[in-house]
């Protein structure tokens, strides 16, 4: 009987390449973050919301978007205007599209006189619906 060398195989080399598939990984959920966060950036004018566990997002065809902030200065889709300004815009409005709904975003520091005064600016002008916006507050059972 003879005996032969047993021939090895070389062990296996260490890898010179970088891992795509933890950056790609990566990257993907740094996408879908940017996307969840993106619109929730939309307003400019910030504001401190009352909060109440019933207020809930409205779906209308015609909005617009009338802001009180902390100092009473008002805005029209986040755009500063005065008193005279304000009752312009809200009356073009209500000729042009005369079922707009405004949507009332008051400071909460904001007197409830200011807030009066607002309404009645909007009234006067031709807009009749008003929608109060406030945060909702998660209630724990």
């Amino acid at each position: 009987m003879t005996f032969g060398r047993l021939e090895r195989t070389p062990g296996p080399q260490p890898m010179s390449e970088i891992n795509m598939t933890p950056l790609v990984d990566v990257m993907l959920v740094l996408v879908v973050i940017f996307i969840i966060t993106a619109p929730l950036l939309v307003s400019a004018v910030k504001v401190d919301l009352p909060r109440t566990p019933g207020a809930a997002t409205l779906q209308a065809p015609r909005f617009l978007t009338l802001t009180v902030d902390s100092a009473g200065q008002t805005f029209v889709n986040d755009q500063l205007l005065d008193a005279v300004a304000l009752a312009t815009a809200l009356h073009q409005s209500a000729e042009q599209h005369p079922d707009t709904e405004v949507r009332l975003r008051a400071d909460a520091t904001v007197p409830y006189g200011r807030v009066v005064e607002v309404m009645g600016i909007t009234h006067q002008a031709g807009l009749h619906r008003i929608g109060f916006i406030a945060e909702q507050v998660r209630v724990v059972k």
